[in-house]
């Protein structure tokens, strides 16, 4: 039995691992940069370790040091959360190599689905639906060229490792300067500047199915979430059921995905991500190999911890849920809620947080590690909460939003608590009707 797990990560997802490893009656170890110090995860953990200084390849992306600190607190198993080294298969190897159990899957399914361009091969084999591209990595600018010109412009140049470093291109023209700035975005935040292209489908959702599967052959798909809310490909807000979603589609999406992750031998927790178009054909895109910074829209409409699956997943056991078990109730909403400034081109706003007042009330959650006089450094991802509600429709769901984030107050920095509320207000956003590309053809700020 699992008994003490390193957290190998930091801000709202570590409080939320340690939550439910108290739940489980299982110890914790935190870990923190020099410039985390004073971080609640590091705080209400049962130990905590400093692994290093702020950057996070001094600290966070360091696995020497992670591995060390399991060393020293006894922690058997590590929860990697999201991003740092959460689809590092290598790093995977070696904490088998030092008899560490790693929560999410094993190394070989996560090179089979974490890394994108090989994603999108077992996919083929799987039958599940793609968008046409390149079969692998891109390797120069010809090859790159000869296979735009053959699946027609536009395309997108996207980096395999993860969701950041995409570049669109629309002509052949553009299609150098868009590889090099989708490999130095790539390099940047992953450390692995390999890139692959994919045709660019015009006004798509985008739409991603939860999974869990478990290591006796068990896979059930927990329904889907809407992510079409994006500004420069990242997500704003999340809900759930997604407004085009039919009982039709959803048990053929929810079967790709559980194809999808039977091809691999996946196990644990994982998402797979497809492009809906017009007519309500849909793409597999890709599959993220660990737990979502939007799972709590999942748990919220289902009624499932998805942090205490993957740790049941990950010690043995097998799921108990059927697909039959799976129910969605209501609808739920997810806003990110951002350091930024929405007014000078989002720009990140790190410093101190003088005061916050946080929401409540009947269907209202909130995920932070952030609180009064904490000061936010300036070395990580701007997201300092998720604000989650559920209502028994969508109209009531925005409803519900839209009176939180108006109770919600943060003075210190500059937060996009108001442009949040300006995209709830839009017509647009409230028909249901709009796709990833909306938020940029608009001005919210």
């Amino acid at each position: 039995m699992i008994d003490k797990i390193l957290i190998a990560n930091r801000g709202e997802i570590a409080i939320r691992i340690i939550r439910a490893c108290r739940e489980l009656g299982i110890r914790t170890v935190a870990v923190y940069s020099t410039a985390d110090k004073n971080a609640l995860h590091a705080q209400i953990a049962d130990q905590a370790v400093c692994i290093g200084g702020p950057k996070s390849s001094e600290s966070y992306l360091n696995t020497r040091a992670l591995l060390a600190a399991c060393e020293i607190t006894g922690a058997k198993a590590i929860h990697p959360g999201f991003g740092f080294l959460s689809e590092n298969s290598r790093f995977v190897r070696l904490c088998e190599k030092c008899g560490i159990k790693w929560i999410g899957p094993d190394a070989s399914a996560m090179d089979a689905m974490g890394d994108k361009a090989n994603a999108k091969a077992t996919m083929i084999k799987a039958g599940v639906p793609v968008v046409r591209g390149s079969d692998g990595v891109i390797k120069d600018i010809d090859t790159a060229k000869a296979i735009s010109a053959d699946i027609g412009y536009p395309v997108l140049v996207k980096a395999s490792a993860g969701g950041r470093g995409i570049r669109r291109a629309d002509k052949e023209s553009e299609l150098e300067a868009a590889i090099i700035a989708a490999k130095q975005e790539a390099l940047q935040f992953f450390g692995n500047d390999d890139v692959y292209i994919e045709k660019f489908i015009e006004n798509p959702r985008h739409v991603e199915i939860q999974i869990l599967a478990d290591e006796h052959g068990n896979v059930v798909h927990l329904g889907e979430r809407d992510c079409s809310c994006q500004r420069r490909n990242q997500k704003v807000l999340e809900e759930s059921p997604s407004p085009i979603m039919t009982p039709e589609l959803r048990e053929k999406m929810g079967d790709a995905a559980v194809r999808a992750a039977k091809a691999c031998g996946y196990h644990n927790a994982g998402t797979v991500e497809f492009l809906v178009d017009k007519d309500r054909n849909f793409y597999f895109m890709e599959m993220n190999a660990r737990i979502q910074v939007e799972h709590p829209v999942t748990e919220m409409v289902t009624g499932i911890d998805l942090i205490k699956e993957q740790i049941r997943i990950a010690d043995g056991l097998p799921l108990d849920l059927k697909q039959e078990d799976i129910k969605l109730t209501g609808h739920v909403i997810e806003c990110r809620i951002n350091a930024e400034d929405p007014k000078h081109n989002f720009r990140p706003c790190p410093g101190k947080v003088e005061s916050i007042h946080c929401p409540g009330g009947f269907g209202v959650r909130i995920d932070t590690a952030v609180y009064q006089g904490y000061v936010i450094p300036p070395y990580y991802d701007s997201m300092i909460a998720k604000l989650i509600v559920k209502g028994r429709d969508r109209k009531e769901a925005i409803t519900k939003m839209k009176v939180a984030l108006s109770e919600m107050l943060i003075e210190g920095v500059q937060t996009n608590i108001d442009f949040q509320l300006n995209l709830l207000r839009d017509k647009e956003f409230e028909s249901g009707i709009f796709d990833i590309g909306f938020l940029n053809r608009k001005d919210l700020s």
